[in-house]
């Protein structure tokens, strides 16, 4: 049925109107108040305004009315109008009215407007499709970038809330096995009873949507969590009439938790559709995350273990070293004949006794230096050394083992008189290693090559198994190569020489035996100089072992000092602190006026940055200009010094640029 509204003084017009339209519902009026509660309350269709009405003014009467969503139809008379009233109206018909024409002119009017409140509806719909896709499209991109549970499902909860304006949610979810948390985000504030009812209303759904509980909710191991938007009202039982819609967060059968919420509009459709894709979404990434979860307490517990693993080695370690020098030093003393006259057979097993005594000695001395280097205990004395005494003294060391097996070493130099910052101990160290390596697996009467050069990062050529640990250097570097003539090694083992316990499994390894640590250890004091190793190789023709060291300049001076000073902090267990900063008047003030300068941080020019969990301050490293450098060194060495007890003993390291190019130097106290 179609509402008219009649505005007209006529009664034939009016009487008219009804007879046209007597089965539609006609409301006549001429006052202007009753017109627009009219249009407000009845919300009529047509509008017919005669346009001979003397009681109105028609231009500010007409102009309002098309305001509303309506169409007005001005019946034309003997008075003349002026644009502003025709502009105003829809349709126009003339007298004398002509029956099936003022039908007619509605029946089409009406069949116009039907179609355009139908777009209107489209349009609506439309937009209202695009904004829930566009904060799918957000939270989608915004769940992408979180591990964190709950931050996961707040970003799920402030999605649906932008594309369906709930009044109540309640999401449960499991921040770990055993802690059920339910979760509620509520326009207004909500009544004691009506919490109650929904952690009641929350248990439920749990237990009927599996069918065997992992975990035993009740009311009093349920934890609550409340957001809620506004405290003025309160929302009580009428709430949970309102229309609602729930969804389980499910992947694969396994079960992340429900979120429930309540409008009192009526959802639709498209509103559901939307609120099954958002909490769909949440599903993949909570499986990330429990699978982060556990990952990290897999790795906490791998820590552990590793850390308790190399306190027993190092334990064990030294348990073994003491009786073991006393059998050394027993056997030296035997063979020396202050014990008394042997025989020959004796001689012979004592003097295996000891070979072996030694060969187990140098195990327990691997093993030691091992659990020294995953704890960050190795101690370093990095100084600037030449690499020929260090080769010749290995060189010298070992050629009376190499004569064993008639093999000969030599060394080439490289001519070019280099310095590197090092320590020479553990370079000795680690070419004892790959000569004593060299020795064991090249045939007799072979020969031992140690060369060494002077070589660009960009030079280095190597097997891709070795590329994370070489790509990183840049500069010059010294180079030294190990080279023999022995079973080699094959390709597909070369990335497994270096691991710890490694043995490439051939008749000659099992033969000749070791701890497995050797290439281990050298590999990781070559991180240690803030070098590389790695080696090539062909079967039966031998293999090349490389290990590279940064040619001394200042910058690789301050970087391996920075380093000592770094493993030495965190083997203590201490603070270490990093002070940037740039040469402004500013900062400068601002570092005068603080009591406790080196427990700040400063956000703009300068930054402190301390480890967690750690109390004692062991290492201060200041990074800016010369002149700011210098000046700050008085006044963090007065800080330190009158706050002993707070900073213990500190090692304070300076950096500095000079003349505008970047020079690295190093102090410490």
């Amino acid at each position: 049925m179609t509402k008219f509204l009649l505005i007209s003084e006529d009664s034939e017009k009016e009487a008219l109107v009804k007879e046209v339209f007597s089965s539609d519902e006609v409301i006549v009026s001429v006052d202007q108040t009753l017109i627009f509660d009219v249009l407000k309350v009845e919300e009529p269709d047509i509008v017919i305004v005669d346009g001979d009405i003397k009681s109105l003014d028609l231009k500010p009467l007409c102009r309002k009315i098309k305001q509303y969503p309506v169409v007005i139809l001005l019946i034309l008379g003997e008075v003349e109008h002026n644009k502003d009233v025709m502009h105003n109206a829809n349709l126009f018909i003339k007298t004398p009215i002509d029956k099936n024409l003022l039908s007619a002119t509605v029946d089409s009017s009406l069949k116009t407007r039907h179609s355009l409140l139908k777009m209107a509806k489209s349009n609506q719909e439309l937009a209202r499709s695009l904004y829930q896709l566009n904060v799918l499209y957000n939270t989608s991109s915004q769940l992408a970038g979180s591990l964190d549970k709950d931050k996961l499902l707040k970003i799920m909860v402030e999605g649906i809330e932008k594309s369906l304006n709930f009044e109540l949610a309640c999401t449960l979810m499991f921040r770990s096995e055993r802690e059920p948390v339910l979760i509620i985000n509520s326009v207004n504030k909500i009544s004691d009873r009506l919490l109650e009812a929904l952690k009641l209303r929350a248990i439920l759904s749990y237990k009927s949507l599996l069918s065997d509980p992992p975990f035993d909710i009740k009311i009093g191991n349920l934890k609550i969590e409340k957001n809620i938007k506004h405290n003025i009202q309160e929302y009580d039982f009428s709430v949970l009439r309102y229309d609602n819609m729930f969804a389980p967060i499910m992947l694969n059968e396994e079960f992340f938790g429900f979120t429930e919420i309540y409008r009192e509009k009526p959802f639709t459709t498209e509103d559901a559709t939307c609120f099954q894709t958002l909490v769909q979404q949440v599903a993949i990434p909570l499986q990330s995350a429990s699978f982060t979860q556990e990952l990290k307490a897999t790795n906490r517990k791998l820590e552990k273990l590793e850390r308790l693993k190399s306190e027993f080695i190092s334990i064990v370690s030294h348990e073994l070293r003491t009786p073991l020098t006393a059998i050394k030093n027993a056997m030296d003393i035997i063979l020396s004949g202050k014990a008394g006259e042997m025989s020959e057979n004796i001689e012979k097993f004592v003097s295996m006794g000891k070979r072996n005594a030694i060969r187990l000695s140098g195990i327990i001395n691997d093993l030691l230096d091992i659990s020294k280097i995953e704890a960050g205990k190795m101690d370093f004395k990095f100084e600037l050394i030449h690499i020929e005494p260090v080769i010749e003294y290995v060189k010298n060391n070992l050629s009376e083992v190499a004569k064993e097996k008639n093999l000969v070493i030599k060394y080439v130099p490289s001519g070019e008189d280099v310095e590197i910052y090092a320590d020479s101990n553990r370079l000795e160290q680690v070419l004892t290693n790959l000569v004593s390596n060299a020795i064991k697996f090249t045939p007799d009467a072979g020969e031992i090559e140690i060369s060494s050069k002077i070589v660009n990062a960009r030079e280095l050529q190597y097997d891709n198994c070795f590329e994370e640990d070489i790509k990183k250097l840049q500069g010059n570097y010294l180079q030294v190569c190990v080279e023999d003539h022995g079973i080699g090694i094959e390709r597909k083992d070369l990335n497994h020489v270096f691991d710890k316990f490694a043995q490439i499994e051939n008749s000659l390894s099992r033969k000749v035996g070791g701890s497995g640590l050797g290439l281990p250890i050298a590999r990781q004091l070559m991180e240690s100089h803030n070098g590389a190793i790695w080696c090539d190789s062909e079967i039966n023709k031998g293999s090349r072992f490389y290990f590279v060291i940064p040619v001394a300049n200042d910058k690789s001076n301050f970087m391996m000092v920075k380093k000592q000073l770094l493993q030495r902090a965190r083997a203590n267990n201490s603070t270490i602190a990093v002070i940037k900063i740039k040469s402004t008047e500013n900062v400068i003030e601002n570092l005068l006026r603080e009591n406790n300068l080196l427990n700040k941080t400063y956000m703009t020019n300068s930054l402190i940055e301390k480890d967690a969990n750690m109390t004692t301050l062991s290492l201060i490293l200041v990074d800016g200009d010369k002149p700011s450098a210098e000046f700050l060194k008085k006044k963090i060495e007065s800080v330190v010094e009158q706050n002993k007890n707070l900073y213990g003993e500190c090692d304070i390291m300076y950096s500095y640029e000079i003349e505008g190019d970047r020079h690295e130097k190093d102090s410490y106290s």
